[in-house]
């Protein structure tokens, strides 16, 4: 399988003031296409620093980072913008939904920033809420439906422009036991479809999906495990 995600001797420093914090200290590994990877880590191991070099929010101290084989620091804030739109989903523990607007318009919203026709943003935005099952729930403003259903929303925004890759971060940090596991679900039967999830998570439960897990301490990587079974769908 091709690499869509590959880094190499990642380091990350940040100047608070007088104090330099060491987030990565040396951070490699590869993502092939198509793989379900979980990273774990206590608060302050590296984790999220390392998500959000990967969703090309933040840049690296040193060390490269390649998306499907180009080199992301060589690239344009404009070029970068345009890689977060078209090449990359999110979804947020916080859903991050605009409120007082349909789960309809929330998914187009990528699409409009990619200047797709109207009526072939519909029919994706569609398409992806199909996909989340939440077709029926298009004309619903998002302050009527529940938290469940706003991160199915979010799940399908991700979708709308057909990225190479979803990046999640904590995506069932607001939700109950029962609905963490439909979402989870959701995760799984997408990259049963073909799409690579990268996920932050602090919870084994919701890593336990995953058919990788790597697992941070103090900037570097702790440990690097294939999941035999990973947690199937209900």
């Amino acid at each position: 399988m091709s690499e869509v995600v590959k880094l190499v001797e990642l380091t990350k420093v940040y100047d608070l003031g007088e104090q330099r914090v060491q987030a990565l200290r040396g951070v490699s590994f590869a993502v092939a296409s198509g793989e379900f990877l979980a990273i774990m880590g206590a608060s302050g191991s590296g984790k999220s620093t390392c998500m959000y070099i990967l969703g090309c929010l933040d840049t690296p101290t040193s060390g490269q980072y390649l998306l499907e084989n180009v080199s992301v620091g060589n690239l344009s804030r404009n070029q970068l913008a345009e890689i977060r739109n078209s090449k990359l989903g999110f979804v947020f523990q916080g859903f991050n939904l605009l409120p007082r607007t349909t789960a309809l318009e929330n998914v187009e919203l990528p699409l409009i920033y990619a200047r797709v026709s109207a009526g072939e943003r519909k029919k994706r935005a569609l398409e992806a809420l199909n996909r989340v099952g939440l077709a029926d729930r298009a004309g619903h403003l998002t302050n009527q439906l529940s938290g469940g259903q706003q991160q199915r929303v979010a799940i399908a925004r991700s979708l709308a422009n057909r990225p190479a890759m979803i990046l999640a971060d904590e995506p069932t940090g607001n939700l109950d036991t029962k609905t963490s596991a439909e979402i989870m679900d959701i995760f799984s039967e997408l990259n049963g479809q073909g799409i690579t999830i990268i996920m932050v998570t602090h919870e084994p439960d919701m890593a336990a999906y995953a058919r990788r897990v790597i697992t941070f301490r103090d900037g570097l990587v702790l440990s690097d495990e294939r999941n035999p079974a990973p947690q199937q769908g209900n």
